[in-house]
């Protein structure tokens, strides 16, 4: 059975042509014409992945996503007309996995949303059938099996792109990854314009692993190269 997906916009002939293009594709949409529909809908039915548009009444896309990640774990890309790197990086900031800019090509969200749904499976089913695999580095746990991480007693929410570049990371730990190669790695595309991406994404992952982001004990970054555990 396809996945089931949430397409949230305010403008209805939008919602309606990525719900072509995605039934088309066999997915199962639901629409939502704004953040407090889409956070009611995710809260009572089953989701695997969100469309999520930035500007909207009511609720914006940002607020949202923010509420959505409060309690659900799933692949949220977001929509918005603008295209300006500051508002790529609040869209990230708030926990989505991918971001595309209006205009879109409808073919190219359809392989986004493959793509993250391909790579969401794969990281939760990881291991399952076998014995769950930590990676401890001192007080930070990350169980690969599980999706679960702790520092100290503390359990830590990770969005899925942030679990996958902390687990890069982890696993090779004291070998150095430069942003284009953790873009490669974790995305699977051409690092174009991967740098404030990837910055992003480990500001945030330090803002929950670390006791204090601004000394990080456990992503180091190596001036001009890039990021090691």
């Amino acid at each position: 059975m396809k996945e089931t997906i949430l397409i949230v916009d305010d403008d209805q002939e939008i919602r309606k042509l990525i719900k072509i293009y995605l039934q088309n594709d066999g997915y199962t949409c639901l629409e939502a014409a704004n953040g407090l529909e889409a956070v009611a809908i995710a809260t009572e039915k089953s989701i695997d992945l969100m469309i999520l548009d930035v500007m909207m009444p009511e609720m914006d896309g940002i607020s949202a996503c923010v509420k959505i990640r409060e309690t659900q774990n799933l692949p949220i890309i977001m929509l918005s007309a603008k295209s300006e790197d500051m508002d790529k990086i609040m869209g990230l900031t708030s926990g989505a996995d991918d971001y595309l800019s209006k205009p879109f090509n409808p073919l190219e969200l359809v392989a986004r949303v493959k793509s993250q749904l391909r790579r969401f499976k794969v990281l939760n089913t990881q291991g399952g059938a076998s014995q769950q695999e930590e990676l401890i580095i001192d007080d930070l746990v990350i169980n690969t099996a599980t999706h679960e991480i702790h520092v100290g007693e503390n359990p830590i929410r990770l969005t899925p792109r942030e679990f996958e570049i902390l687990e890069l990371l982890a696993r090779n730990r004291g070998i150095v990854f430069s942003t284009d190669k953790i873009y490669q790695e974790v995305w699977k595309e051409d690092p174009f314009e991967s740098k404030n991406t990837v910055m992003v994404h480990i500001r945030k992952i330090r803002e929950k692993i670390e006791s204090d982001p601004r000394n990080p004990v456990y992503i180091k970054t190596v001036w001009g190269v890039g990021y090691k555990v």
